[in-house]
């Protein structure tokens, strides 16, 4: 089975702004000219391999941060489905970045000899050798991990992306400590969906397989079997199918019988059981979905249900919508300069949900294409989201106002973005935004009303100068994203 990328001991997202080009050739994966990723990282220890990569610890170079650098050599990529998988993978990881138990790619460099994927370092190891030292967990902590798990399947599904290769060497820990929190890993194997469409492609791990992947015809609802077949293991420290041989393994599989009668079954309660049965329904359409999971009784023991589940794209496009009316169109500036892997994720559901092919999505797209991302939202809401989105007012979303309004914040952390926006309103290059500047630029949005000036100067120009200059505008920018007030420019 297609075990295509290296089990990474972690992953990671960098500002590329001190990488030295290795020569502004182009790479034949990634697309883009070849950098050379030992000018900003420092190389230590190997921490893992795979089919077609090593991960190795790195340092970055000027801040001493340590991370994990998951390189895959371009040689051993023959055949062009190997290339658009990788190519996909970085794709992926850039579209989920910011989710609390996926690990946070850092940046990603092509040189003549590989593609490195620098990635934030889950130094705790894998969940499969905390079982093994194990043996198994107790309900209550194999609940707390399912969770995990399954609130990664809902973030995925939700964004648009199925994982196809949930096990447990492919989730690490962020630390050693006990109550770490849990990282999912190796998006290689992870593709884009839309609603309805039925993959057909064998590919996962033997023992996790869904009967459906083996069938050939199958959705996302495969990566909920995968984690029902995680928690079975958590709790009895065995697979549910197991056989000598791979062939043996997926007879199992597709005969489907649950062993809840060996040990220690007989003293696991029949929640955990009913909830394990839901997850390894034969039929995808009576498994339970990732929602369905997280607010089962035997999930929620400690007493209060979850708090309701935050769909990535909608909590996004709330921040947006309670920014002011500069960082909104700086925000357009970046969004028009961000690479193609970065936004390709998003292009594909602003595509899902332009459903009549116009290049913009009206009111009543947004309103059909919400919920299918799995949220509940009123009409007034998605009335003051489409409000918010809507930069230049014309009454539709573009493509580029869809993109900023829905890309994670982290993209300012990198010093060029900042750099390219603020030039943007900067148009004599004096090194401030002045209020002719100001009004200027924002009249293009049809937002450049004295009420808005004078608004902004006041909350934006904090040495009260009657301008804004380039820290005072970072400031700005990074303000109300608690990710990343804490990391101001060094």
């Amino acid at each position: 089975m297609g075990n295509r990328n290296s089990r990474a001991s972690s992953q990671t997202r960098s500002s590329h702004s001190s990488v030295s080009t290795v020569q502004s050739k182009m790479g034949r994966v990634l697309g883009r000219p070849m950098e050379d990723v030992r000018a900003t990282y420092s190389f230590g220890r190997e921490l893992g391999r795979g089919q077609f990569g090593v991960t190795h610890l790195v340092t970055h170079k000027q801040t001493g941060e340590l991370l994990a650098c998951k390189s895959i050599a371009t040689r051993k990529l023959l055949r062009r489905d190997d290339l658009e998988d990788v190519r996909r993978e970085v794709q992926i990881m850039h579209h989920l970045t910011g989710h609390r138990n996926i690990v946070e790619l850092k940046g990603a460099f092509e040189d003549r000899q590989s593609v490195n994927l620098v990635m934030e370092l889950c130094a705790g190891g894998e969940l499969f050798d905390r079982i093994i030292a194990r043996g198994h967990y107790s309900e209550r902590a194999a609940a707390d991990l399912c969770r995990q798990i399954v609130t990664v399947v809902h973030d995925c599904h939700a964004m648009g992306v199925m994982h196809r290769d949930l096990k447990p060497e492919n989730f690490l820990f962020l630390s050693e400590d006990e109550n770490s929190p849990l990282k999912a890993t190796d998006f290689g194997l992870s593709t884009f969906f839309k609603p309805g469409d039925v993959f057909k492609d064998l590919v996962g791990s033997a023992y996790y397989v869904a009967p459906e992947v083996l069938r050939r015809s199958y959705g996302p609802e495969a990566d909920i079997w995968s984690s029902g077949v995680i928690l079975y293991i958590l709790l009895s420290g065995v697979p549910p199918f197991w056989a000598a041989k791979e062939k043996g393994i997926f007879d199992a599989i597709l005969r489907g019988h649950l062993d809840f009668v060996s040990d220690p079954w007989p003293s696991i309660s029949r929640s955990a059981k009913d909830l394990i049965k839901n997850m390894l329904r034969a039929d995808p359409k009576e498994r339970l979905s990732a929602v369905e999971v997280l607010n089962h009784p035997w999930m929620r023991e400690d007493g209060a249900p979850d708090k309701p589940l935050d769909i990535a794209v909608l909590t996004r496009m709330n921040q947006f919508r309670a920014m002011n009316k500069l960082k909104k169109v700086a925000l357009n500036v970046i969004a028009e300069n961000l690479s193609e892997e970065e936004i390709v994720g998003l292009k594909e559901m602003f595509k899902s949900m332009d459903t009549d092919n116009s290049g913009t999505v009206t009111f009543e797209e947004l309103k059909a294409g919400l919920p299918k991302l799995g949220s509940k939202i009123s009409e007034s809401e998605v009335r003051q989201l489409m409000e918010a989105a809507d930069v230049d007012g014309n009454g539709t979303i573009d493509y580029i106002e869809f993109i900023t309004a829905t890309m994670h914040m982290n993209r300012m952390e990198r010093e060029d973005h900042l750099y390219t926006a603020f030039e943007y309103f900067d148009k004599d290059k004096s090194g401030y935004i002045t209020i002719e500047e100001l009004e200027s630029a924002l009249k293009k949005y049809n937002m450049g009303d004295e009420k808005t000036i004078k608004e902004i100067i006041a909350e934006v120009d904090t040495n009260n100068d009657g301008r804004i200059n380039y820290d005072e505008f970072v400031d700005m920018m990074k303000k109300g994203n608690p990710d990343l007030a804490s990391r101001r420019r060094k």
